[in-house]
Formats: structure tokens, sequence, C-alpha cells
């Protein structure tokens, strides 16, 4: 296999969803996305809900085709040669997809390990050393419809992992886990790193991508809004508060938005505000001033990623690329 792992340029996925009365309308599902997976290295999708991160893991996998642009895995492009790229990448989708609730989840893994070409004593061992790692092993011979949530997202894993495939691809692996679970899929993808594969991890929570990722790609309504290390990335987000008052003077409101690190400040009809900060100790300013002018019923507290990434486009001067 020659080229990287995932190598993605100017991609960009359309659909005409339709409405009621017939009514249709083109959505732009990803907008000239490009990224690229380096050898031995975990990748992370960072992003809210609909940003975009399945439909790029459905172009990577040949699910979908991309309405323009390139995507290439090991070289292999995913529009002409999707045979060879879905023998290159093992892929681990959440939910019920990809498994049969009627059967074992030792006979799933087995019918998988028959569709990656290996033989039956090969993927007997192979279903039981995953059963075993990913804590199945005492539920490997009840139905998969039995199974919890957080099973099956173990199960998947499982799946994934059943070839020898070089790039894995995980879409939200660890929803529906609980902690110990997830902590094991951490472990388990250090020893996958240690033993050279690639990975391409979508999330939404930034902690998980911080723990496991060497770059991480922002995005946001299907465009990227930043690649950067995971550490820069945890800087810019961390930086962003906010404090919310019930009831505060115009001239207070007016003295703060003049302060510098006070990145916006939002009256409401109401008499309260919102004051959005983004420099380190500017927060303590402004409660400060906001004591000393007898406000009450002050809180304070973080803004959600969708937040920040609007923010990150216009604070930190970020194309949409």
């Amino acid at each position: 296999m020659s080229g990287a792992p995932v190598e993605v340029v100017d991609l960009r996925r359309e659909y005409i969803a339709k409405g009621r009365r017939r009514d249709t309308r083109r959505v732009v599902a990803l907008d000239g996305v490009s990224l690229t997976v380096e050898q031995g290295t975990v990748h992370g999708l960072l992003g809210p809900n609909g940003a975009g991160k399945t439909t790029l893991v459905k172009i990577l996998s040949t699910i979908l085709l991309p309405t323009s642009g390139t995507a290439t895995v090991f070289g292999h492009d995913v529009s002409t040669e999707p045979m060879a790229v879905r023998r290159s990448i093992g892929l681990v989708l959440g939910g019920d997809r990809g498994l049969y609730g009627s059967l074992t989840g030792r006979r799933n893994l087995e019918y998988w390990a028959a569709l990656y070409g290996l033989d039956a004593g090969q993927g007997r061992r192979r279903a039981g050393e995953l059963l075993e790692r990913l804590g199945l092993a005492d539920r490997a011979d009840t139905r998969v419809e039995t199974y919890s949530r957080g099973m099956k997202q173990r199960l998947h894993l499982a799946r994934g992992l059943m070839g020898d495939s070089r790039l894995l691809i995980f879409d939200e692996p660890t929803v529906g886990m609980d902690p110990v679970a997830a902590r094991a899929f951490r472990e388990l993808v250090r020893d996958l790193l240690a033993d050279g594969r690639s990975m391409l991890l979508t999330t939404h929570d930034m902690a998980e991508a911080e723990q496991l990722c060497h770059q991480v790609t922002l995005i946001a309504d299907g465009a990227v809004l930043a690649t950067e290390s995971p550490r820069t990335l945890s800087g810019w987000i961390d930086a962003y508060e906010y404090v919310d008052v019930d009831q505060v003077p115009g001239a207070v409101v007016d003295e703060i938005a003049l302060l510098d690190g006070v990145a916006e400040v939002t009256s409401r009809p109401d008499g309260g505000a919102r004051i959005s900060t983004v420099a380190a100790g500017t927060t303590a300013v402004v409660l400060r001033r906001l004591l000393d002018a007898g406000v009450t019923g002050i809180r304070t507290g973080r803004p959600s990623l969708d937040e920040v990434y609007v923010r990150l486009i216009g604070d930190r001067g970020l194309e949409v690329s």
C-alpha cells in the first residue's frame, strides 16, 4: 500500500432534501473538506451532531459517493477503486447497523471474519480473542438482540478489528459505553498504535479527542474550521467563558463591553445580559465590576462547542475551507 492512510482534498457532498408539499431543497453536507491522516497516528474529527462527520466516514468507506473533490485511502480512490478501499479499512459504526440481532455475538464476528477472507479456524480464534479483550466473552453465545447499547458498541469494535486492516475508522466509538468500557477502548487504541495502525475517529467529546488524537480537524456545518493538535484546540476552547446576569444597568453593560478580552455583550429585553470573554483573567475582572456595581443573580459557565465554533471563525480569522 502506498500513499497516506487518508487524503481528502476539497471534498463536497450535496443531496436533495424533500419537504412537505413536494418542496425540495439542496443540502450541502460537506463543503470543501480537506484533511490528511498520517501513518501511525490517530486523527480526530471533532464536531457537533450534524456537522458532517458521519457523511465523511461514509464516503471514506465507499458507502456514499462525493459530489466533487477527491478522497483516497492508501492511494486508492474511493470513487474509482472501492474494492481496494474496502480491503484497506476496518469500519466501526454505531447502533444496530451491520449487526445481526438473531445471531450470537460470536457468530456475528465469524461471519465478518469470512468476509475478510479468514478461514474458519482463524475466524474462531480471532473472534474469541476480541470477545475476551472487549469484555464480551460471557455473552459471546447469546443473541445480539439481547445486548445493551454499550455491548453492541463493543461488538462493533470487535467487528472492525476482525481483519488485518491498517486503517481503522471509528464513528463515535464510545457512545453508549460505560466509563470502564470507554477506558478499555482507549487502551485498545494505544495498543493498535503500537502495532502501527492508523485511525480516524469522529467524536463530539473534546476530552476524548485530547486523550487519543495526534491531530484534530474541527468541523461545523460541513466545513473545516481548523486542523490543529488537541492541545491547541483545547486552549482555544478553554479560553471562552461567559457571565450571565439577571439584571444589570445599561451603563455597567457599556463599560464592561469596552474591557480588553470581552468578545461580546448581549443584552436581553428583560434587563439581563450575557457577557462573553476570550482572555484568561477577563472573567474575574468582569465579575469584580459587576459586584462593585451591586449586581446580583450572576452565573458563569463555558459555551457549547457549537458556540465556540462560530466564534473561532470570527475571532481567529479562520477561513471555512
